[in-house]
């Protein structure tokens, strides 16, 4: 008898399903033939029920398909360097100015934003808040808020 496998994947698993299933083995003897070789990380009986199934109704693939829903999140250079840009034009912009404005999601433009580019508490922590380059810095940054400075005038 050989050796349990130590590495394997869900789908070097399908390929014995596919191979045992042409030779007519049943679903419940490929199971119990996996179940030696794979252990614990041996894919459940219903598994083996399923993917036996689509192999004899003419299925060869044996990865997922691809399944339908929202994509993950992801954050390309291209993206990063969009927000950044934008950030620079207008310092007071605000995340959910920024996802509309890019055509990304709030959650991406938020972790590009918070995560990547790590915007969130650094121009508080540049300066000490009573120092002349804190006040300055700060005045400097007001003064490109046009909706916060016309306030702050009145």
């Amino acid at each position: 008898m050989a050796a349990p496998l130590a590495n394997y994947t869900k789908v070097e698993q399908r390929s014995a399903f596919r191979f045992l299933s042409t030779e007519g083995v049943k679903s419940i003897e490929i199971h119990r033939r996996m179940k030696v070789q794979y252990s614990d990380g041996c894919l459940s009986l219903q598994q083996v029920y399923k993917w036996t199934r689509k192999f004899m109704n003419g299925i060869s693939s044996v990865t997922d398909s691809p399944r339908p829903g929202q994509t993950h999140r992801a954050v390309t250079p291209e993206a990063i360097e969009a927000v950044e840009d934008t950030m620079k034009e207008n310092r007071c912009v605000t995340v959910s100015e920024i996802a509309p404005h890019l055509d990304m999601s709030h959650g991406s433009a938020h972790h590009i934003v918070h995560d990547v580019l790590q915007l969130r508490d650094k121009k508080y922590l540049k300066f000490p808040f009573n120092s002349p380059s804190y006040v300055a810095f700060f005045l400097g940054y007001m003064s490109q808020c046009p909706h916060i400075s016309k306030a702050v005038q009145d």
